[in-house]
């Protein structure tokens, strides 16, 4: 791993210098329980080399799509990064080329109304949030590394986020609009926040792609990279905003947050887009059947 001074941080803020790539650590990191507990699960990866976390959605075969179960180790893991004080920043990342394609709506089409799964979607006002961490607020830096989509779910994950490192082919949107589907993960409270009410609501109404370059120019992405190499990006920039004083850059951050959400907290619009998503959500249920059965697919809308 690339070992960060001070001294080797600061040109990359102010000049145009490169710095190597950092390899990514394949040794995985076993989270101290006395600390915060985290289940042992093949569906998020957890590691962490000097400063930083890694966090890696790892369900391929759904595209990273998150389920109940895979909410709550999500959840548990940034749960575990907050409770490191030797990791300083998080990045966070998909596996096999994706970031999230959102929700696993097969896995919601199978479910009834007294099934665990819906009961969890229904009863999230305590502890984490459908897609798992999206009604935490960090009290530390959390970096986006977005390979492929970052759609739905997926996109209110990546807002999670302080940053977004953005592969130049990926491809964000409310891709749930099409089968009904509310934003209860922060959507509509972060996204507002980081490019405004006009360009989030285009988003929102129409639910269309939006690329890299567009992301970066509205300011949804912080950095676009060649594909395959957010992860790396992430790394680098990770390392080097864990090399600052952490106390100044923690005070600087906790007051921009709450300079963009002066109207109220974040958890009290949280709570306000939660409750008003609560009662669409069988319209929710109907469209990830329909989602199952094959309706929708390469843009098509429902019947």
């Amino acid at each position: 791993m690339q070992q960060f001074s001070l001294l080797t941080a600061l040109p990359v803020l102010f000049a145009n210098t490169r710095q190597p790539t950092v390899v990514i650590p394949k040794t995985m990191f076993r989270v101290n329980r006395q600390r915060c507990s985290i289940r042992e699960s093949d569906t998020v990866l957890t590691s962490q080399e000097g400063p930083v976390f890694f966090i890696t959605l790892n369900r391929p075969e759904v595209r990273n799509a998150v389920d109940a179960a895979t909410a709550k180790v999500l959840f548990e893991s940034f749960r575990a990064f907050e409770s490191l004080d030797d990791a300083k920043v998080a990045v966070f990342s998909g596996s096999d080329g994706t970031f999230c394609s959102g929700y696993d709506l097969k896995s919601l089409s199978t479910q009834h109304d007294d099934d665990a799964e819906t009961t969890t979607l229904y009863h999230v006002g305590q502890g984490h949030a459908p897609m798992g961490p999206s009604r935490m607020t960090c009290s530390k830096p959390v970096i986006a590394a977005v390979e492929g989509h970052a759609v739905a779910g997926g996109l209110e994950l990546s807002l999670v986020a302080d940053m977004r490192v953005a592969a130049s082919d990926s491809v964000f949107g409310v891709f749930c609009r099409r089968f009904g589907v509310p934003l209860i993960d922060g959507g509509t409270v972060r996204l507002p926040a980081l490019v405004g009410l006009s360009r989030a609501l285009d988003l929102i109404l129409t639910g269309r792609p939006v690329s890299a370059e567009e992301a970066m120019n509205m300011g949804l992405a912080n950095r676009v990279c060649e594909p395959g190499q957010a992860l790396a990006v992430a790394t680098e920039l990770a390392n080097t905003i864990a090399q600052f004083p952490q106390q100044c850059m923690l005070a600087d951050r906790a007051s921009a947050y709450r300079s963009a959400y002066s109207a109220g907290t974040v958890e009290e619009h949280l709570d306000f887009e939660f409750r008003n998503g609560f009662n669409v959500l069988d319209e929710a249920l109907r469209g990830a059947r329909q989602f199952a059965e094959g309706a929708g697919r390469g843009g098509q809308p429902l019947r």
